[in-house]
């Protein structure tokens, strides 16, 4: 059974060809939430989340330029527009800024407010239309057009609860390519400026999680963490930006698709095109912290190596090979 509850459904048509202008075939009423209806609903949400490469983000503060949270807002807020009035202004929204996408297509675009686990969110996709085979009831071969659910590369997801609760990001959107993603952000009014410690430190996280799931070895988390390290090192010291499907094939170049599906994670929520800060990856080559009246740094690698050895039935750490200097410091000390 489904924990997807549909609360509302609708499909709109934009014609458009590339260089062509832009026209827009409105519904005139909503979609029931039939058993199809259902099914589509969730397979669209399932293969969202499963995309990876998104972009994530809130609402513009211009909202006479970017006016989609506007239209939501008293959408839900005033209760003045109701959904299908929303998703026709929605539409005419989406037209003018696919007017200025020359290389743009059209497609099906399927608007969805979904309920499921506690979450509101809106759903928006793009779908095309392609030739595909069916049996007849006379057991005949015949043509038939179905939805390209496949290859959903327009698509975006509003999360209304986190929302209304000022959390500081709710939307995300497929990044796809970059034409498709500037004008559907630009659509979805979505600023998807990320901080580039955050998300480091988003990504350090993400690759800790892997770790702890795939109950890696100490050799292999010491070996994955010093790849993604030393990778994400290099981009930092040259200013270029990082992709999860990169970090992934340079961490874990045996099976890249396994750290990609974590580090895309919903939960997780790392953005696409930042520039690695190097102050935040330290923590995948060394441990470090403090205390009222101490502070300590060490790599990993000392932990195998003996030079640091943490003993968990009295929480201590045992620091062999003392340089001499400070070991004479000590002595000094003690005997004092």
């Amino acid at each position: 059974m489904s924990s997807n509850t549909i609360a509302n459904l609708i499909s709109h048509q934009i014609n458009k060809e590339a260089h062509g202008p832009v026209s827009l075939r409105l519904s005139s009423k909503e979609i029931s939430p039939t058993p199809a209806a259902q099914r589509l609903v969730d397979q669209l949400s399932q293969l969202y989340i499963q995309r990876m490469g998104k972009g994530f983000g809130s609402f513009e503060t211009d909202e006479a330029s970017f006016p989609v949270q506007a239209m939501i807002r008293r959408h839900l807020n005033d209760a003045s527009v109701d959904f299908y009035t929303l998703s026709c202004q929605m539409m005419q929204h989406l037209q003018t800024r696919l007017e200025q996408e020359p290389l743009a297509s059209g497609g099906y675009v399927l608007i969805a407010r979904v309920k499921a686990d506690g979450s509101d969110y809106l759903l928006f996709t793009i779908l095309s239309e392609v030739m595909g085979t069916m049996l007849t009831n006379d057991l005949d071969i015949a043509d038939s057009l179905y939805l390209d659910t496949a290859n959903l590369k327009v698509a975006g997801k509003i999360d209304l609860q986190a929302w209304q609760n000022g959390t500081e990001r709710y939307i995300s959107f497929l990044r796809g390519r970059g034409d498709i993603a500037h004008y559907f952000k630009s659509f979805l009014g979505c600023n998807d400026v990320v901080v580039a410690l955050k998300e480091t430190q988003k990504l350090v996280q993400g690759l800790s999680q892997f770790a702890e799931e795939q109950q890696l070895a100490a050799t292999e988390r010491d070996q994955l963490f010093e790849r993604a390290h030393q990778y994400l090192d290099e981009l930092g010291n040259a200013s270029c930006p990082v992709t999860v499907a990169q970090v992934a094939e340079q961490a874990w170049p045996d099976a890249p698709q396994q750290l990609q599906s974590v580090l895309d994670n919903q939960a997780v929520e790392i953005s696409d095109g930042f520039v690695p800060d190097r102050r935040a990856i330290k923590p995948l080559r060394t441990f470090k912290t403090k205390a009222p009246h101490w502070k300590l740094e060490f790599d990993r690698s000392s932990l195998r190596s003996g030079a640091v050895h943490y003993n968990p039935e009295n929480d201590t750490l045992v620091l062999s090979n003392i340089p001499e200097e400070m070991r004479k410091e000590l002595l000094a000390e003690t005997k004092s």
